[in-house]
């Protein structure tokens, strides 16, 4: 299959562990998750995603035994917001940037996708059909890369004028954070509004502090910690169903893209779709990531519950190896 390289989902620097979930909401299962990995004492939960709704947090507390901390990241960066006034205008504004340039970027995308979509259509010399259609294909990672660098670009000139790391009202949270974390037995990370919670993760820069923990994600939450987001849906109800770059993760489970709800969410019985989904990403693994579904990872090497399907070159949803033990 064009662009049928093999994935390096086995390779990684991270040192970070834990393992990413399927949806929670209909088959909780990180409680078995918590027990599996003989996690004593506080479990430091995030829950940003629900954004408003962030302190209801009453099932996951059941879910974790009753011994959850909730970092409520969304309350806090209202509290910056309320604090620093200053940094919440230059925020804003960085964040209509970044959707400005999203939407560009949406119109480009699509005009690329359908290119590469007529032409695993097209009838006549396979050989020239495939070439031109890995043709196409590189055009689109090209395009996914330079939608990442420049989104990196608008991030990294708001960091350097306003450098929120440095300012009291931001640090004094990620002190109270970082004290949580630090007598945490591990880190849950929950699903919800993905922006909602990867830009509250980033405020208070938790990389560094997260992964010094097991941690235990799942929808939104998964997404996250790989090296990409990406929205997705075949079938939205308005829209071109067009999968797309939202913006870079934490890296904290490389080599992977994440598809919470994809058998709800992608046409995976089109072999086409899967095929261009796949090759698009690789050589990450694009992993269809629905209940009961997980990968693990101890800081070296990815493995996967015996129902977690990857998506494959050939447009067919295949076993993700290696399996959890």
């Amino acid at each position: 299959m064009v662009g049928g390289k093999a994935p390096l989902y086995t390779q990684s620097r991270s040192k970070a562990t834990g393992v990413l979930l399927g949806p929670q909401r209909l088959a909780v299962t990180v409680n078995e998750e918590l027990e599996a990995l003989a996690i004593k004492g506080e479990v430091a939960a995030i829950t940003a995603g629900w954004q408003e709704r962030e302190a209801e947090d009453e099932e996951l507390q059941a879910a974790l035994g009753n011994r959850a901390v909730n970092l409520m990241l969304h309350a806090r960066s209202d509290a910056v917001g309320r604090d620093d006034p200053e940094l919440f205008v230059a925020h804003r504004a960085k964040q209509d940037r970044l959707r400005q340039l999203q939407a560009l970027y949406r119109g480009r995308l699509a005009h690329a996708i359908m290119a590469a979509r007529e032409l695993q259509a097209a009838a006549g010399d396979r050989a020239l059909i495939e070439s031109e259609l890995e043709a196409a294909i590189e055009a689109i990672r090209v395009l996914d890369d330079q939608h990442l660098a420049r989104i990196k670009g608008i991030e990294d000139e708001y960091d350097d004028a306003m450098r929120p790391q440095d300012r009291p009202v931001v640090q004094a949270h990620r002190e109270a954070l970082a004290e949580i974390i630090g007598r945490a037995g591990a880190v849950a990370i929950a699903g919800g509004h993905v922006v909602s919670l990867l830009t509250r993760l980033r405020l208070f820069d938790l990389a560094p502090l997260i992964a010094g923990r097991p941690i235990l994600a799942w929808s939104a939450g998964a997404m996250c910690l790989t090296d990409r987001v990406v929205l997705f849906h075949d079938s939205p109800p308005q829209g071109q169903g067009i999968a797309e770059i939202l913006e870079a993760g934490l890296g904290l489970f490389p080599g992977l893209v994440v598809f919470p709800h994809a058998r709800r969410r992608l046409r995976l019985s089109d072999p086409a779709r899967v095929a261009l989904l796949a090759g698009r990403f690789g050589p990450a693994a694009c992993v269809a990531l629905d209940e009961r579904c997980k990968v693990t990872y101890d800081g070296h090497r990815l493995c996967a519950a015996a129902n977690t399907m990857l998506l494959d070159f050939d447009g067919l949803l295949r076993p993700m190896e290696p399996r959890c033990p």
